[in-house]
C-alpha cells in the first residue's frame, strides 16, 4: 500500500507539472498573439508605447515581471485585490522599481554623471553642451530604472552661470537647447519609448536660491544665483523657441515637460511671457504651477532634501504636479482604488467607509511591501544609478490615488459630482482618506500622499471589469445599448479621480468653481485641465486666462490645452482635423491623455471613447463679460 500510495503522489506531482507547462506555454502563446496580432487592448495601454518590436520585448518582458510580481512579492489577497479590480496597482511591468523621481541638478553639476562600478565616469561638467549632455544620460539611464516620469528642477536657474562662463551669443544656447531637446524625444528607452521627463523652470530666481553661491564646473562661485536672471531669462527664451518651432515636420516635442513657476514677481509682461504664451495658445505645453494662490511655496521643490526632518501626523505637498517631483523625492508606487465599485456595493454611508477603509489599508500594506522590496534591490545594487544618486527611499511617498468619484456617487446615492449634495460627500471622502494616510505615517514612519492618479490605462481596465462583473453598474461612455444597429457599444471608462464628467460644461470658470475646494485636497499630483478646442486665438488672450486662473482660484496645477493636428506635409493645423485641407493626407490629430500630449489613434480604447465625449471649454465663454475675473495689478 505504501508503495502505491507514494507511486500515485507521484503521479499526481508529475501530472500537476505536466498541465503548469502546458499553461505557462499557452499564457506565453496567448502574451506573444495578443501583442502581434493587435487583439490585446493593453497594446496601447501606454499611448508613450508605439507597436513595435521594442514594444513586443516591453510587452512581453513586462507580462512576466508583472506575474513574478504578484505571486512572489505580494501576499494573495493583495494579488487578487488588483486581478479581481478592486484597485489597482500601477506598473506591475516595473513591478520590482520605484514609480517616479526628481533629481538634484545641483547634485549632478557638483558631482558629475559617475560612481557606479564598471561603468564610464564623467567629471562635472564646464560647459554647457557638457552639462545638457550629461543631463542626458543621467535622465535616460535613470529612465531605465524607475517605471514613471524623472524631473529635475530649476533647470534655467542652475543652467545660467554656463551660460555666462562660456561666454555664449543667444544662438549658440539655442542650439544647444535645441540639441538637447532632439535627444530627449528619441525613443530610447525599454518598450521603443520615449524617455518621460519634466522640467520645471523657476523663470525669476527663487528666493531660497537667490543668495546661495552659484556652482560651475563642480565648484562654488563667488557670485550668488541672483546674479544671473539675464542668463535665465537667454534660457528660457531659447527652450520656449525650439518648443514653439516643433520638429522640422511641425510635430509637437512632447517632452520634457515644462512646468513654470507662476510667482508673485511673476513678469506678465515681458518679450519671454508673450512667447510663453503663444506656445501655450498653440500646443498647450507647459503647466502652470500656482505659487500666487495655493498652498504651494517655491522653496518646497528643495525641501525633501536628506536634512529634513517629518513630522509625520502632518501630510506634505509633493512639488511638481502629476509628473514632476521636488529634488530628491517622488514616489515608490501607486495603488488606484475602485471608487464605483464601493459606491455600487455599499448599502449605506457606513458600509461605504467600512469599505473603503479596508482597501486603503491592503493599499496600504501593498506599498510597504513594495518599499521593502525596492530598497533591498537598491541595497544589493539591481538599480546601481538610483543607489549612487540617491541611496534610499526615505523621502520617497508611498501614493494612494482615486478613480470614478463622479460614477461611485452616481451608483451610491444617483448624482454627479457636480452636485452640492455629490461634491459634499466626494469631500468627505478625500477628508476622510487624508486622515487615514496620517494614520499610516505615524504607524510604518514612512511618508504618503493622496494622489489624483492619471490612470491612463486603469480608467479602462476597472471599468472593463466591473461591467463584466455588475452588468448593471454605472460607468461613463456606456449606456448599454446601441444609439443605432449599426453603431457598436460604446466602451466603458470611469471618470478620473474627482474630475467633473468629461462632458459636464464648456465654461471653465464653471468647472474651476466645481474643482477648486476637491483639487486642494490632493498632496500628491492634481491637475486642472482646461481643454479648448482648437488654438486660442492669441497669446495674449492665453495670458489672460492664466493670469485669471492663478489669481482667483486655489488650482494648484492647470494647464491650457488646446486640440491641434499635424499633416507629414503641411505640419501644423489647428484643431481637431483628420484629413489635411491642403492635401488630402491623413493627419495625426494631438491632445493630452491624462497630462502629456500624444496622437488620439494611440490612445486605448477607453481613453479615445473620453475624448469623444469631451466637451471642450469655448474661448468666448471664457472672455465674455459677465464671466470676467479681474485679477489684481502685477508689478511688471
Amino acid at each position: 500500500h505504501y508503495r502505491t500510495a507514494k507511486a500515485y503522489i507521484l503521479y499526481r506531482e508529475q501530472h500537476k507539472k505536466i498541465r503548469e507547462t502546458r499553461k505557462l506555454i499557452m499564457d506565453i502563446e496567448e502574451t506573444m498573439n495578443g501583442y502581434l496580432k493587435q487583439s490585446d487592448w493593453r497594446v496601447n495601454e501606454n499611448s508613450n508605447i508605439a507597436y513595435s518590436f521594442s514594444g513586443l520585448l516591453m510587452h512581453a518582458g513586462g507580462s512576466v515581471i508583472a506575474n513574478y510580481t504578484l505571486h512572489n512579492v505580494y501576499p494573495p489577497e493583495i494579488a487578487m485585490a488588483h486581478k479581481d479590480g478592486a484597485f489597482h496597482i500601477h506598473d506591475l511591468s516595473m513591478g520590482i522599481t520605484g514609480y517616479c523621481a526628481g533629481w538634484s541638478i545641483r547634485q549632478l553639476l557638483l558631482e558629475g554623471f559617475n560612481g557606479v562600478p564598471g561603468k564610464i565616469e564623467s567629471a562635472p561638467a564646464k560647459h554647457l553642451d557638457t552639462a545638457l549632455g550629461q543631463m542626458i544620460n543621467f535622465l535616460g539611464t535613470l529612465q531605465n530604472e524607475w517605471a514613471g516620469a524623472m524631473a529635475f528642477s530649476s533647470f534655467d536657474t542652475y543652467l545660467a552661470p554656463y551660460v555666462r562662463k562660456d561666454n555664449l551669443s543667444y544662438k549658440e544656447v539655442k542650439q544647444r537647447i535645441q540639441q538637447f531637446v532632439f535627444n530627449l524625444n528619441v525613443a530610447s528607452r525599454w518598450g521603443g519609448q520615449t524617455p518621460f521627463t519634466n522640467l520645471t523652470l523657476d523663470w525669476t530666481v527663487p528666493e531660497d536660491l537667490a543668495t546661495e553661491p552659484a556652482l560651475h564646473g563642480g565648484k562654488f562661485l563667488e557670485e550668488t544665483y541672483d546674479d544671473y536672471q539675464e542668463e535665465m531669462d537667454i534660457i528660457n527664451k531659447a527652450f520656449m523657441e525650439v518648443m514653439y518651432e516643433g520638429d522640422s515636420k511641425g510635430r509637437v516635442f512632447t517632452f520634457p515637460i515644462p512646468t513654470y513657476n507662476i510667482t508673485h514677481d511673476f513678469d506678465w509682461n515681458s518679450e519671454n511671457a508673450d512667447l510663453l504664451f503663444e506656445m501655450t495658445a498653440k500646443y498647450g505645453l507647459p503647466y502652470f504651477q500656482n505659487f500666487i494662490n495655493s498652498d504651494l511655496k517655491p522653496g518646497d521643490v528643495r525641501a525633501m532634501c536628506c536634512r529634513l526632518q517629518m513630522n509625520l501626523k502632518e501630510l506634505r505637498n509633493k512639488t511638481g504636479g502629476l509628473f514632476g517631483a521636488g529634488e530628491s523625492t517622488g514616489s515608490v508606487g501607486v495603488v488606484t482604488l475602485n471608487l464605483p465599485r464601493i459606491g455600487y456595493l455599499a448599502e449605506n454611508e457606513d458600509e461605504f467607509f467600512t469599505k473603503l477603509g479596508s482597501l486603503m489599508d491592503l493599499a496600504k500594506n501593498s506599498l510597504e511591501i513594495k518599499r521593502k522590496f525596492v530598497s533591498a534591490n537598491i541595497k544589493q545594487g539591481l538599480l546601481p544609478y538610483t543607489k549612487r544618486y540617491l541611496g534610499n527611499l526615505d523621502h520617497h511617498f508611498s501614493t494612494i490615488g482615486l478613480l470614478g468619484m463622479n460614477e461611485a456617487l452616481l451608483n451610491f446615492m444617483g448624482v454627479n459630482i457636480a452636485s452640492r449634495e455629490g461634491r459634499s460627500f466626494a469631500l468627505r471622502i478625500l477628508d476622510y482618506m487624508r486622515e487615514k494616510l496620517k494614520q499610516y505615517q505615524e504607524e510604518t514612519g514612512n511618508i504618503y500622499n493622496l494622489e489624483a492618479t492619471p490612470a491612463e490605462g486603469t480608467s479602462y481596465r476597472l471599468a472593463k471589469i466591473d461591467k463584466r462583473k455588475f452588468p448593471d453598474i454605472i460607468t461613463s461612455g456606456t449606456g448599454g445599448r446601441r444609439q443605432n444597429p449599426r453603431q457598436s457599444l460604446r466602451e466603458p471608462y470611469y471618470t478620473n479621480s474627482t474630475q467633473l464628467p468629461v462632458n459636464y460644461t464648456d465654461d471653465i470658470f464653471e468647472a474651476l468653481e466645481l474643482q477648486e475646494e476637491l483639487q486642494r485636497k490632493y498632496t500628491g499630483g492634481t491637475v486642472f485641465h482646461g481643454f479648448v478646442g482648437e488654438r486660442i486665438s492669441s497669446g495674449e488672450s492665453c495670458r489672460k486666462l492664466v493670469r485669471r486662473i492663478a489669481y482667483n482660484f486655489r488650482i494648484p496645477y492647470f494647464t491650457i490645452t488646446p486640440t491641434f493636428s499635424v499633416c507629414p506635409n503641411h505640419g501644423y493645423i489647428s484643431g481637431e482635423v483628420y484629413k489635411c485641407p491642403q492635401c488630402g493626407k491623413e493627419t495625426e490629430v494631438y491632445s493630452r491623455v491624462v497630462g502629456y500630449l500624444r496622437p488620439v489613434r494611440n490612445w486605448n480604447n477607453g481613453k479615445r471613447e473620453e475624448f469623444k465625449d469631451r466637451k471642450e471649454y469655448k474661448e468666448d465663454i471664457a472672455f465674455d463679460k459677465r464671466n470676467i475675473i479681474y485679477a489684481p495689478k502685477v508689478k511688471a
